[in-house]
């Protein structure tokens, strides 16, 4: 097998590869013979067909089958001979086979670029500030309490206060005209300033149970029933209950209905290991990308597109996966995610070109992940989840899976690297 590499670009290559013809009529003769085994044509037992007759029925089929598959090993084999980092699949282009010839294809593929970090030393930081305050920490407890607390009757007043949870039915037009939701009984509205479509309607304050009230409400531009968008609407209201929220109090009796401690002490002491840990996660995070941004302002150099595309993946599934860990369904947000998978690709680019930048120091430093660093983390991974380490290590058992924590790790040290050498205002 002959291999030409040419290299159009610092992250495309040309591959021009000629297969040997024996090695073609080797592929050939094994399909065809596949084949014979397997078609059955009036006239001929099934096996005993002869070549020339498979080959006047099924020329085209087989030079196809034959085609993709020399192109798919000759293709693999001269990528791995000549190291060529391929990082999508190539773009191939073949005149078709030839009688007694050698088969020729070229491949176009994009590729991983050589990067040379540069102007890495004393980059100029920010310290950021990780510190978790008992003023942080007792909103925190307050938000949890609020979580926990619960809608009880109005049983005092039989007006709406602020704050309230009312029950309402109502039946709304735009313009004299119903419109596609617009009619609904027993829903829940809160009393407090803040968008109808939200739930919130201040303007029923003072209402009474038993009560209706008309208000005027102009829909967002960007409302989800297009019928309505930008438009005012006429909404008739009815007051049908009130419920008002009580909240728990502070104390071991609340600290055990969260779950999660027996007192108000432990309760307090585990708000702040989570918040503190938290506020170091996102503090690493910044300076990460405060470092990634500082290398990629001093280091110019193309990326594939194909490596960015996988970062725009990979950045939407994060995002619809945080959703959901919210309790939030993305699939019913009426999301454009072509559009918010295109806002992403400016900060795609970045995060490939920071990540490469941070290989090549890793390489030039000599920086490695050892498999003492990798067992310590699974460890830590098992610890932070509550699992049996014997899981966790099942789970990193494949060599894909340990190299990819692995190079996780190797991206860690070198940032500790660099951290250790800038300059911290």
């Amino acid at each position: 097998m002959k291999v030409q590499v040419e290299e159009l670009s610092p992250i495309e290559k040309k591959l021009s590869i000629e297969v040997e013809s024996a090695r073609v009529a080797e592929e050939l003769n094994r399909a065809y013979s596949r084949l014979g085994q397997q078609v059955k044509l009036p006239g001929f037992r099934q096996g005993k067909v002869p070549r020339r007759i498979l080959e006047q029925r099924f020329k085209d089929q087989v030079e196809d089958e034959v085609i993709q598959r020399v192109v798919q090993t000759a293709y693999m084999d001269a990528v791995r001979e000549h190291n060529v980092e391929v990082v999508a699949s190539p773009q191939v282009t073949n005149a078709g086979l030839k009688a007694d010839a050698p088969f020729s294809f070229e491949a176009r593929v994009e590729v991983k670029p050589k990067v040379e970090a540069k102007e890495y030393a004393e980059l100029p930081l920010t310290k950021a500030d990780a510190t978790v305050t008992d003023e942080q920490i007792n909103e925190q407890l307050d938000r949890m309490r609020q979580s926990l607390g619960r809608l009880d009757p109005v049983t005092d007043r039989d007006s709406a206060a602020s704050g309230d949870y009312a029950t309402v039915d109502f039946d709304a037009t735009v313009d004299g005209n119903p419109f596609p939701g617009s009619k609904a009984e027993g829903i829940t509205v809160q009393v407090q300033p803040g968008e109808l479509v939200e739930s919130k309607i201040a303007a029923l304050e003072g209402v009474k149970v038993g009560e209706s009230k008309d208000i005027d409400y102009a829909f967002p531009a960007d409302y989800r029933v297009e019928d309505v968008r930008g438009k005012t609407g006429r909404f008739h209201i009815t007051l049908k209950a009130l419920k008002k929220e009580i909240s728990p109090e502070l104390n071991d009796e609340f600290a055990k209905e969260t779950g999660i401690a027996q007192s108000m002490d432990e309760l307090r002491t585990k708000v702040r290991t989570d918040m503190e840990r938290a506020r170091r996660s996102q503090a690493d995070n910044d300076e990460r990308e405060a470092l990634m941004k500082l290398l990629v302002e001093r280091n110019t150099f193309e990326v594939p597109r194909a490596m960015v595309e996988r970062a725009m993946d990979s950045m939407l599934r994060g995002a619809l996966q945080q959703l959901q860990r919210s309790g939030v369904d993305p699939s019913r947000l009426n999301l454009d995610f072509n559009r918010l998978r295109e806002e992403m690709r400016e900060k795609a680019v970045q995060e490939v070109k920071g990540t490469l930048l941070l290989e090549a120091i890793a390489q030039k430093e000599g920086i490695q992940a050892s498999d003492a660093d990798v067992e310590a983390r699974i460890e830590q991974l098992a610890t932070d989840a509550g699992q049996p380490v014997a899981a966790v290590k099942k789970y990193f058992k494949g060599p894909d899976e340990r190299l990819g924590l692995s190079l996780r790790l190797r991206e860690e040290k070198t940032i500790e690297f660099l951290k250790g050498r800038a300059k911290y205002s």
